[in-house]
């Protein structure tokens, strides 16, 4: 990419796509000089049908308090997302205004916003802009040299410093996911094609879970919804997990605050699990894993209900084979506690009843068993984590989640959230389902004013969370690795399925690691590299192959995918 300036400036056509050009203008507050001002816009990333702009207002007289930038652009750039900046459309012309925490001009300063957009056909920079409606003329400052050029000749073959092998194979993927609303309104059709979906800006989730309400009047309510993700995502399974029984079969007599299932209703709550699932079947949504129980250790002022791992153990053997057309799961307990799912695993007519073994991540690792589940293994039941949800970086709320480039936001999103997809996959884990898809701190947003984000626009734990959904789909079998000590900053895993290999990659360190050389176990034909940053979305960068090695940058601080193909 090359960044091309203009100060003062009257307008300068870009040459090429991905040169950043600018014109300015600028007005200032009644009775003050019009010293003048400088825009920079530039693309720091571009991909099929997208990109990603960043643009600078320098203000080179007295402070503007309000401000107002106007541009046109004249070959079908459409943005989709800000950040830093209210910005609308109107046809060709693009309106961003200031917003409270991004604020003045200050004098002889700088604010500066991002957006995503779309664009058909080319992507050329705009031509002109205005700030506050005045326009400035002057000279045009020297383009500076390109940054991070793609090399133009492949590097020699030389030692890997990841090598890939394809021969040790572990845990089949099931894929990853995230949670419908349980209570509630439905995802949109766009909000479900945007998650699902495996174009530009989306997101590429293969799982959505979804609630099992004890009132069969609600199941309809996310009927369209799970039916856009079946027929519009690939592979997508759905998971459905009941918070309760209805009231009346329980010793609380009451849907919240937990109270166990009656035994005498043990039939009535197998046939209810049944009767949902062909409800769904009925209205072209197979349920592809339904779960006996969400969260059978926790009982709070919510829909809720109570079961021992013996009792879990007991109904799926003696009711299980009622739930026709899907496949039971065992028991999705708060830290994957084994003491809810082992008595389930050691009989063999309950084991034989059940498909899946689920657990959520809320104080996994903490009680050591972000690991592999060794019972589970023996018996071939894949394992499942069906739910975390972390948010601590807002500190109780503030706009700071429609900001993708907030430091606070993107540490967590990478060294807890990322991390732990990373952990889960190493301890051969065969699923990561992510809380609430529609959040607005999760992977698109809900739009709450306080929270600063666009309803249904991709949000930055989106985009890092889509380097594995996206690229490493349902059916394909994580295989080993290997790294020299050049990689070992790196937490790295590899997959094989397609016809292709795909290699995950976080680096959480403060450095990049430049020119790494990742060695395939045979020649490939094409190799694409995607990376998510503080300031990149799921962006392409440079990648240079030769034979069966690939030679990439990886950025300090970020996740990125590789994908061979074979």
């Amino acid at each position: 990419m090359r960044k091309r300036r203009v100060t003062n400036a009257a307008l300068v056509t870009a040459g090429a796509v991905l040169l950043a050009s600018a014109a300015v203008a600028v007005a200032m507050p009644a009775g003050a000089a019009a010293a003048g001002c400088s825009v920079t816009y530039s693309v720091s990333s571009q991909w099929q049908g997208g990109f990603g702009a960043n643009v600078a207002i320098t203000n080179l007289g007295d402070a503007v308090t309000s401000w107002t930038l106007t541009w046109n652009y004249n070959a079908g750039q459409t943005v989709t997302q800000a950040w830093n900046t209210t910005l609308t459309q109107s046809g060709t012309a693009v309106t961003a205004k200031n917003v409270s925490y991004n604020g003045a001009i200050p004098t002889n300063g700088t604010v500066s916003f991002g957006f995503n957009g779309s664009w058909t056909g080319s992507n050329p920079d705009p031509t002109t802009f205005a700030l506050n409606g005045v326009g400035c003329t002057g000279g045009t400052e020297p383009t500076p040299p390109p940054t991070d050029p793609p090399p133009t000749d492949p590097p020699p073959t030389g030692p890997a410093d990841i090598t890939v092998n394809s021969a040790t194979k572990y845990q089949t993927v099931d894929g990853f996911g995230a949670a419908h609303s349980i209570w509630g309104s439905a995802w949109s059709t766009a909000d479900t094609q945007t998650l699902v979906g495996m174009g530009a800006n989306q997101l590429g989730l293969s799982i959505v879970r979804t609630g099992l309400s004890p009132e069969s009047s609600e199941w309809a309510t996310h009927v369209n919804s799970l039916k856009t993700a079946k027929s519009y995502g690939s592979n997508v399974k759905i998971l459905a997990s009941p918070w309760t029984a209805p009231a009346a079969w329980k010793t609380n007599n009451s849907r919240v605050n937990g109270g166990k299932l009656r035994t005498d209703y043990y039939d009535d709550y197998a046939n209810h699990l049944n009767s949902y699932v062909q409800y769904m079947r009925g209205q072209g949504v197979p349920i592809d894993v339904t779960s006996v129980q969400n969260e059978p250790d926790w009982h709070p002022d919510y829909d809720s209900m109570d079961w021992s791992g013996t009792e879990l153990r007991t109904f799926v053997r003696d009711q299980g084979t009622k739930v026709q057309n899907t496949k039971l799961m065992v028991a999705e307990a708060v830290n994957m506690n084994y003491n809810f799912t082992d008595p389930t695993l050691n009989d063999a007519t309950a084991r034989n009843n059940i498909g899946y073994v689920g657990g959520h991540l809320y104080g996994t690792e903490e009680s050591g068993r972000l690991r592999p589940y060794s019972l589970a293994q023996q018996h071939n039941k894949p394992v499942w984590m069906t739910e975390w949800n972390l948010h601590a970086a807002d500190g109780g709320g503030s706009n700071i989640w429609g900001n993708p480039a907030n430091a606070a936001v993107w540490n967590e999103t990478l060294d807890d959230i990322m991390r732990t997809v990373h952990k889960s996959m190493e301890a051969n884990w065969n699923a990561y389902i992510w809380w609430y898809g529609k959040r607005y701190y999760s992977f698109i947003g809900d739009g709450e004013s306080a929270f600063g984000t666009v309803a249904g626009a991709p949000l930055k734990r989106g985009y890092a969370f889509s380097q594995y959904a996206k690229y490493v789909r349902p059916g394909y079998q994580r295989v080993a690795l290997s790294k020299s000590s050049k990689a070992s900053p790196l937490e790295v895993t590899a997959y094989q399925g397609d016809g292709k290999i795909t290699l995950v990659i976080l680096n959480r360190s403060n450095s990049a690691v430049n020119n790494a050389v990742i060695q395939a176990p045979q020649n490939v034909s094409r190799a694409e590299h995607y990376l998510t940053s503080q300031n990149a979305n799921a962006a392409s960068q440079p990648t240079s192959v030769n034979g069966g090695q690939a030679t990439i940058n990886v950025g300090a601080r970020s996740i990125s995918t590789l994908v061979f193909t074979l």
